[in-house]
């Protein structure tokens, strides 16, 4: 990197630094304070005459919630952090205890807010240790592991250490304000990962049963929750826009997006062009949307009793392969 990049990302850090202070702090004093250096020092770097260290830039960063994409990537490039890769037990405990972590810091402010495009369930709906919780890291290893593939679910075992990460990841969920867009195609994967795995003999019909009566109460509670009048959830229903499973966490200082990659690999960044784009696209979304929370009696029940009947197919179709069978 030459020396005039060098310096021309040194001014988009002061100048973002800047941005953050009362105009009558000195920006020189602040600098001073946080590097823990001379008031001279400070001036120096200020005014250009000496430059930041990698170690100062970082710190100045971290302490003012400066995101360091837009100083050292060129325009139309994003730096992105991924989530744990997955091919065990062990990787997915691992990967969720991380998630509650990294979840919590971006969400312990008063004002903070996650908006989630619910091409599928939201995960965190399967993270209370039912049937459906179980059957879902099943699915998830299943698809991540090809030597996992002839498993059956019946066989399958988490232990206690998974269900106390997931319920953490559960509890931050609730206890923040979340902006949830679904629409009729929600819950299909669902319906449709339990369908393959009893087709391919992996899934008793008895577990078959439960999990679909499982996905059954979790569509209850979403609708009671619609209803409750809790100012911290939001239900959206469109029916235009196919949706895709980003999550986007603002804060009162930052945003940043979780853009899935794989079935639970995330690409992490606080891009901030890139995150304020999806900030619009969410608003937008929303601006085209139902809210549920707000709406009829009529319209409310017309869109759960279509995801029912959805489940209620889907019972009648293994009952009346297990009918032929017999």
């Amino acid at each position: 990197m030459n020396i005039t990049k060098i310096m021309s990302s040194q001014d988009t850090l002061l100048t973002a630094i800047r941005s953050k202070l009362e105009a009558s702090r000195s920006i020189n004093d602040e600098i001073a304070t946080v590097l823990n250096i001379s008031y001279d020092a400070a001036h120096r770097r200020v005014s250009g005459k000496s430059k930041f260290s990698i170690e100062e830039t970082v710190q100045l960063a971290n302490y003012y919630n400066i995101s360091l994409d837009s100083l050292f990537t060129e325009k139309g490039k994003v730096v992105v952090e991924k989530t744990i890769e997955i091919t065990n037990l062990k990787e997915m405990l691992n990967y969720f205890k991380y998630s509650a972590l990294r979840i919590s810091e971006l969400t312990n402010s008063a004002n903070s807010v996650i908006y989630y495009s619910a091409k599928d369930i939201p995960l965190f709906y399967f993270m209370d240790g039912t049937i459906m919780s179980k059957f879902k890291a099943y699915v998830w290893l299943v698809m991540q592991n090809q030597d996992k593939s002839k498993d059956t679910f019946e066989n399958f075992v988490i232990d206690q250490s998974f269900m106390k990460h997931m319920q953490k990841l559960k509890k931050i969920y609730e206890n923040v304000k979340v902006i949830e867009v679904w629409n009729d195609t929600t819950i299909n994967s669902s319906l449709q990962q339990i369908s393959y795995f009893f087709d391919a003999g992996l899934l008793s019909f008895k577990s078959a049963m439960a999990l679909y009566y499982d996905l059954k109460t979790i569509i209850k509670r979403v609708k009671i929750k619609s209803e409750e009048g809790n100012s911290n959830y939001f239900i959206f229903y469109n029916e235009l826009i196919l949706l895709n499973n980003n999550m986007l966490i603002q804060t009162n200082s930052r945003l940043t997006m979780f853009i899935p990659y794989t079935l639970l690999g995330y690409f992490i960044t606080d891009d901030i062009e890139s995150c304020q784009n999806v900030h619009r696209f969410f608003n937008r979304q929303i601006a085209n949307s139902k809210l549920l929370n707000q709406a009829g009696i009529k319209d409310q029940n017309q869109f759960f009793n279509r995801a029912e009947r959805k489940v209620d197919y889907y019972i009648e179709k293994i009952n009346n392969q297990i009918d032929v069978q017999f």
